[in-house]
Order: structure tokens, then sequence, then C-alpha cells
């Protein structure tokens, strides 16, 4: 179950079409919580009544917040056992030299868009800071279909398509089983391109080394003061869609504020993934972070 949301996984995540049976981690418990519960309480000697029939509402009370404490221990739980898997991803990901981003937005912010033009332009030509062709795999996160997979397939990238069902957002582990499909030693940068969500996925590490936030100027300038978690967290925003962006009426000078409140740590581009204005500053920023030494 998820902490932020309540969304559970209880049914398929399938990779590439093959299911993977997930369960619930918070099971339901075999007795119910009204006052007529089928718990049998002891009388009290002498009295001839339970504690639940002489004081109800302290009984009732107790047992929420029993049950309050026996969910926030599960949440911590499993945070602790995807941060332990994100770690194992994360040491994978520098033993085979690749760089893995986890691409995060509201829906229909353009992330496959924009990754659709990496991989068209770095695939087929070198940038003069690398002295080759940047080779991208994606994983993508998405509740039903592998229409963005199929999509990022026809552009020239090796694509594995995570189906994850009723779950908001990606696990550490769905992406440990994802990558398994790809041919790491072949690639020089992994895209993570998560369930279009801009609050839960930010609880969940994957073992990514630079998290990319997106912001389209379709959304307004006010996005990251409603989503502060998820732009805290990143280490890019990339500005999308800004070829659009007088026509929509979209506040420049506000945004960049705005996230600079929120999200001073984060590196900032503006780009169009159509048109491609801004993208040959996102490419050599990219191509700096693939040259730095990785710690193994």
């Amino acid at each position: 179950m998820c902490q932020d949301c309540g969304c559970s996984q209880v049914g398929a995540v399938a990779i590439d079409g093959v299911t993977h049976q997930e369960h619930s981690h918070l099971h339901e418990h075999s007795h119910s919580h009204d006052r007529g519960h089928k718990h049998q309480q002891r009388k009290a000697e002498g009295r001839g009544q339970s504690a639940e029939e002489s004081y109800p509402d302290a009984v009732s009370n107790l047992h929420e917040r029993s049950h309050i404490s026996h969910t926030l221990t599960i949440h911590e739980s499993l945070l602790s056992k995807n941060d332990r898997l994100a770690e194992r991803n994360r040491g994978y990901f520098q033993a085979k030299r690749v760089l893995a981003l986890n691409i995060l937005s509201s829906p229909g912010s353009g992330k496959t868009a924009l990754i659709e033009r990496m991989v068209q332009d770095l695939n087929s030509r070198i940038l003069a800071s690398l002295q080759h062709l940047l080779r991208i795999g994606v994983i993508v996160g998405d509740l039903e279909t592998d229409n963005d997979a199929q999509r990022l397939r026809r552009a020239g990238a090796p694509a594995v398509q995570i189906t994850t069902g009723n779950a908001c957002h990606l696990e550490a582990d769905m992406v440990s089983r994802a990558m398994q499909k790809l041919d790491l030693d072949a690639l020089d940068v992994l895209i993570i391109e998560n369930v279009g969500n801009l609050v839960c996925p930010a609880s969940y590490d994957l073992g990514e080394a630079m998290r990319v936030v997106l912001l389209s100027v379709t959304e307004g300038e006010d996005k990251p003061l409603k989503y502060p978690t998820m732009f805290k967290t990143a280490n890019v925003v990339l500005i999308n869609k800004i070829d659009i962006a007088e026509a929509v009426g979209f506040k420049r000078e506000r945004a960049i504020a705005n996230i600079g409140r929120v999200a001073p740590q984060a590196t900032l581009f503006e780009v169009s993934a159509r048109t491609g204005q801004g993208m040959e500053a996102w490419y050599n920023y990219l191509a700096t972070a693939i040259q730095q030494p990785m710690q193994v």
C-alpha cells in the first residue's frame, strides 16, 4: 500500500506483459471494529459487564490507535525494504557504468515525448564531449498498456514496459526485475519513466543517480508550490513545451522563482521536446554526468 495515497498493489504487475503476482502487505483482520465485534471480552468479576460494555468509547479509541500504529509500522517497513533494494540497484548501475535517470511528472507533461526526442537525437549523432553515440535504454511505468514502450522502441531504444495495475508509482523491486530484460553493458544511460503522478513517486527511491522532474508550461507556474515534496527531491527540473509558453500565457519568471524557492538545489533547463529548443544544453549536462567517476 502506498504511504501517500493508500493505493494498493494487490493484483498483477507485468514486466513486458509477463505477470508477476503482487500481494498486499496490509492483510484483512479476522474481526471487525464495531462494538459488536467477535472478540470475547471476559466479564469483569462482580460487575457482570465486559470492559467494552462499561467503557465503549475508550475501548474503541484504543483499537483505533492500535491499528493506526500497526499501519504506520508496516509503511515504515515497506519503505525500508524499498530503500534497501534501491541501494542494491544503485550499486549495480554503478558497477555497470550506467547513468540511471528517474523521470517524473504529472500525466501529459511530455515525459515520453522528451525521451523519444533524446533517443532520436542521441542515437544519430555524436556529442563532441563524448566522442561516441549515447546509448539509451528505457524502463517505462504505466498503470495499463505498453503504448509508450512501443513508441520508444520505434524511436530506436530498447524499452521494457512495467504495467503496475493499481499502483500509482514504480518501486525498486519492479525496476530490478525490469532491468534484467536489458543488456546494461550495451548502455550508457538508463531512463526510468515513472508513472505520471507528482505525489507518491517522490517517496520511492529506485536506485537512480539523477531524479529529473518535468514541469510543462500548460500546468501553470505554481506547480512547485502545490507539490513541493517532488520538486525538493529533484536533481534537475526541466520546463517543457516552452515553444507554446507565450500561447498559453505562461509566466516564465514566476515559474523560475517558484522552482528556486522550493528546489534551490535543482539544475534548471528550459526545453521543447517537440522542436528541440534547449535540448543541447540538457544533452551536454548529461554527457558531463556520464563522464564523472562513478562510485563502485
